[in-house]
């Protein structure tokens, strides 16, 4: 069920799954084909998330309780079918971020009970305890599939997560390894390397995205600091202008890492690849402009489970496909339902 033409060969030898040589064909070449209109990475990047509108189904919240005092919210589709697909999404994202709400419309329509998970602080309430949540967060994953698991045993899980929301599935997926208990997953747009994708948000165009995003996470410190004495002063939160002196000065001590070095060498999911033993597919450009094309996995970094789908264009969350400006594309969720279809 795969598409494209294989790049890159994995490590002989080695076990894969079903239908499939083991060790081989890790790497393949995407099938998708980016809008004539839409040229480089960063106008798949910024048309997508500026321009396209959010059309959400109708949801229902589940609260889930955490054993530490804290909770994490799920907003669901109602559908039969009897597969659960339950999507992550990305750095201070929500049911807002251009590829949520729609892919759960699409996911929904296609008779999935479709689900988002809001990481701490991120469902529209601010999180009761001073930590939030970090691109190595698997805990809260954890939680939330084991209460899946034990609450719909018939049910076969699926997971979705893009980018930082990538990052953490695709971590999870190393340390559960042959435990997981999933039937599939599916990460778009990885930083498989955090600090070489925090590098590159500090470099040239890449710089838009980076503010963006430091002003979000500023501002949700500033909210939590009117609930809990926060780890670094709020009036010098405007020195804080890199994702690296961000992560040193408030990430890594709120979540119990040294300092910025530790926090990312110890959360990039890039490690943990070699690792995985559920069927995993990875959507992702080698133009994103969150990452160096130089930090994308090689084939033997793959476990056999694992294939990279590569493109060259695409953009970060971006892969906007069409002729008509006014009747865009989006293959990310053609793609999405066409890989969980085949599983199904």
């Amino acid at each position: 069920g795969l598409t494209g033409r294989y790049l890159n060969a994995g490590r002989p030898g080695s076990c894969g799954r079903p239908g499939r040589k083991p060790g081989k064909y890790l790497i393949i070449q995407s099938d998708f084909r980016p809008a004539w209109w839409l040229p480089g990475r960063h106008l798949q990047t910024l048309f997508p998330a500026l321009l396209r509108p959010r059309r959400p189904p109708p949801l229902k919240r589940e609260r889930l309780e955490l054993p530490d005092g804290d909770f994490l919210d799920l907003d669901w589709t109602s559908a039969t079918n009897s597969m659960r697909v339950l999507v992550l999404h990305g750095l201070e994202g929500s049911l807002e971020s251009h590829y949520a709400g729609n892919l759960l419309a699409h996911l929904s329509a296609a008779g999935y009970n479709a689900g988002l998970m809001y990481f701490r602080g991120c469902s529209g309430e601010s999180n009761r305890l001073p930590r939030s949540y970090h691109s190595g967060e698997t805990g809260d994953l954890e939680q939330v599939v084991d209460y899946l698991l034990e609450k719909y045993p018939h049910q076969p899980l699926s997971l979705i997560g893009f980018s930082l929301g990538g990052n953490v599935l695709l971590k999870w997926l190393g340390e559960q390894g042959s435990s997981a208990g999933i039937e599939q997953a599916i990460a778009i747009s990885v930083p498989f390397d955090l600090d070489a994708a925090a590098r590159q948000l500090d470099t040239g165009l890449s710089r838009i995205y980076r503010n963006y995003l430091l002003n979000k996470l500023r501002k949700a410190t500033i909210r939590k600091a009117l609930m809990h004495t926060p780890v670094f002063p709020v009036r010098r939160l405007h020195e804080l202008r890199s994702f690296r002196a961000f992560d040193n000065a408030v990430t890594a001590p709120l979540h119990g890492f040294s300092d910025v070095d530790d926090y990312y060498s110890r959360a990039s999911c890039k490690q943990f690849l070699y690792k995985i033993r559920v069927p995993t597919l990875i959507l992702q450009s080698s133009d994103d402009p969150f990452l160096p094309a130089s930090s994308l996995p090689r084939a033997d970094e793959l476990a056999p489970f694992v294939t990279l789908e590569l493109s060259s264009r695409g953009g970060h969350v971006g892969f906007t496909s069409g002729s008509n400006p006014l009747a865009p594309g989006y293959w990310l969720e053609q793609r999405i339902a066409q890989q969980l279809a085949n599983a199904s």
